[in-house]
């Protein structure tokens, strides 16, 4: 739906045409079935970064996209967004993460005119996505209408607001991979560390923070992900509407019942936070360690 629209998907008229322009989605596709440094495509949350000059880049943000009348308006690093204007960050799931999503799958380029529909939110009508490269894998995205054109984004508009921002720039391009910055301090035994916030559905996933540690790279992302999906079908199953009454209980359902936790600690706010600890780490200070750490990361957002 993303790249060719519901209609053209429920009203087949010519389906070797439909082939052809379902190549678009080949990209994209295989971005999901390949082992992706990215996790919205599990959590449904919006894959970010923090960047250290957070609040100058949103102000230029802002400011661009004033400038440009367009109200979705991004900054965008290997799949993850760095900033993004308030329309942004409206929309709806699961253009929200797929349209990152998407930019980090597609190859390089310099400037892009790119047709896409909302599953969501327009289905049936395209929008353009407009991305220019700021620095290698740094783009800037507009959601539009008919209206900017291309060509109206000429470098005097992109050296105004973002020439005096180059150095800040330049420091969102590791993000891309370690999602936080360089300097952030965390505990050594954290190898990994997956940090959603449930209401804005957005969410932090590195395992690059002790690079010199075993396992390897790409087993803790299995590692982290296999975790999320253990904790969140076992722990937070899905809430069911009460009028439809008691959902009927399969055998299997019985025995992951009986392996439900015994004790649980209710913590407020809207956060998530699971953790991929070395095996050194003592047993008896991880809740102390999970403690420290969501608090020091909870004002990032």
């Amino acid at each position: 739906v993303l790249l060719v629209g519901l209609e053209e998907l429920t009203d087949i008229r010519n389906i070797e045409r439909l082939k052809k322009e379902l190549r678009a989605s080949y990209r994209i596709i295989d971005s999901f079935l390949a082992d992706s440094e990215l996790i919205g495509d599990l959590t449904q949350c919006v894959d970010c970064v923090v960047s250290p000059e957070g609040s100058l880049l949103q102000e230029a943000l802002s400011g661009f996209a004033e400038a440009t009348s367009t109200a979705f308006v991004s900054l965008v690093v290997s799949g993850r967004v760095v900033a993004a204007t308030e329309g942004w960050w409206r929309l709806g799931m699961p253009e929200a993460v797929l349209l990152p999503w998407l930019l980090g799958s597609l190859p390089p380029q310099t400037a892009r005119d790119y047709p896409v529909y909302l599953p969501h939110g327009s289905p049936t009508v395209p929008h353009r996505l407009l991305t220019l490269t700021l620095l290698p894998g740094l783009e800037l995205c507009l959601l539009c209408g008919p209206r900017p054109p291309l060509s109206q984004l000429d470098p005097q508009v992109l050296e105004r607001w973002w020439q005096p921002l180059l150095e800040p720039l330049r420091a969102c391009v590791p993000l891309g991979h370690r999602a936080l910055p360089a300097g952030f301090s965390l505990h050594t035994d954290i190898l990994g560390l997956l940090l959603l916030h449930l209401e804005l559905r957005r969410c932090l996933f590195t395992v690059e923070l002790s690079g010199d540690k075993e396992p390897p790279l790409d087993q803790r992302r299995r590692l982290l992900r296999s975790f999320y999906t253990l904790v969140t079908s076992m722990h937070f199953p899905p809430v069911t509407d009460p009028s439809q009454g008691p959902p009927e209980e399969k055998a299997e359902d019985l025995v992951q019942r009986t392996q439900l936790p015994r004790a649980c600690y209710g913590v407020g706010g809207p956060w998530r936070l699971l953790l991929l600890l070395s095996p050194q780490s003592p047993i008896h200070g991880l809740r102390s360690l999970a403690t420290h750490t969501l608090h020091a990361l909870s004002p990032l957002f």
